[in-house]
């Protein structure tokens, strides 16, 4: 599929059978995530792979994980990102989300369905998995095979914005 396709395909996924992600494809998810790119090339992701079942349960005390059995803990190292100079605006959520994204997506294309969260309690998983301090914990990647399959990419016909309404073209003035 074309990737305005597989974007289109790509769907937040709520609920995950018991079906385990086999290890050459969560390689393949990994793999892109490392291509993803960064600012400056500095690379701040380090992604901690949760598969063990009481390892699961540690990360069920900061986030619902609907039921899946892999979920990516997807941090940003504080000593790799690139800070801006101007206001002193890090780069390193913006570098995660990246990350995500290409692992979302690559996830998708293995008819695996995900769900990136930013709203989990940091501190639980930074104290169950003894994460050291300049490793910040970002974004939780959960993953696995949708218990009810995957939406309809038509969805976006009727639930997104209309693109008119989220971009805006700067005018030229050419009449000079």
């Amino acid at each position: 599929m074309d990737f305005f396709e597989l974007a289109k395909s790509r769907c937040t996924t709520r609920g995950f059978n018991e079906k385990t992600i086999p290890d050459e494809d969560l390689m393949r998810i990994l793999s892109v995530g490392r291509v993803a790119p960064s600012a400056c090339n500095k690379q701040p992701q380090r992604i901690i792979v949760v598969r063990e079942s009481q390892n699961i349960l540690k990360v069920k005390k900061a986030y619902n994980t609907f039921g899946s059995q892999c979920v990516l803990i997807v941090c940003r190292d504080s000593r790799d990102s690139l800070i801006r100079p101007y206001d002193q605006k890090c780069s390193g959520d913006l570098d995660i989300g990246i990350v995500c994204d290409h692992m979302m997506l690559a996830a998708r294309e293995l008819g695996i369905g995900s769900v990136m969260v930013g709203l989990f309690d940091p501190y639980i998983i930074r104290h169950e998995f003894e994460i050291a301090d300049y490793i910040i914990p970002t974004a939780l990647l959960i993953l696995g095979y949708p218990r009810d399959g995957f939406l309809s990419p038509q969805r976006h016909d009727t639930q997104r914005k209309a693109l008119l309404d989220t971009v805006m073209f700067e005018k030229f003035n050419f009449d000079c």
